[in-house]
């Protein structure tokens, strides 16, 4: 028998046993590399149009959130990390993933993206986020909406001048 969805998905019970099932989570770091002017924004095919956000990609078994932050970093955008510093999460209910965001510090400025995974990839200044933000730029550039932790990450380091 097929099993019941409860808990708004967050569960699922079997029919014919009662016994509950629990979807695994799957831990993604999701990273802001800033320095004190400038941060690192990319631009995903599926994105609306004009937006850009920090990047993200799925934590490897066995590996810490540090090391993929800058794995992550560096394979989609060529940029290696020093510091890392986490933020804060959010859970994501499809595909059951928990968002891990932090903050890198850059170790060099020359972007390399990985255009197979993201269509644009490039440093920002502030003045230029901010405006993003309140989404008043001229070009009808924007960030991710309230409540995501990308914007979280963004407006917590647009803020923190």
């Amino acid at each position: 028998a097929e099993a019941a969805m409860r808990a708004g998905g967050y569960k699922r019970l079997c029919p014919a046993c009662a016994t509950e099932h629990f979807p695994r989570t799957d831990p993604v770091a999701i990273m802001l590399t800033a320095t004190r002017e400038k941060c690192l924004l990319g631009r995903g095919r599926h994105f609306a149009p004009g937006m850009y956000s920090a990047l993200a990609g799925f934590i490897e078994p066995g590996e810490t959130i540090e090391a993929a932050v800058r794995r992550e970093t560096l394979e989609e955008a060529g940029i290696r990390l020093g510091r890392v510093v986490y933020h804060a999460s959010q859970p994501w209910p499809f595909p059951y993933s928990l968002m891990i965001g932090c903050f890198g510090e850059p170790l060099n400025d020359d972007i390399q993206a990985d255009l197979s995974e993201l269509e644009d990839c490039r440093w920002f200044f502030r003045d230029e986020v901010l405006m993003m933000l309140a989404r008043e730029h001229p070009g009808g550039l924007v960030t991710p909406p309230k409540g995501a932790i990308a914007h979280n990450l963004i407006r917590a380091w647009a803020d923190s001048a």
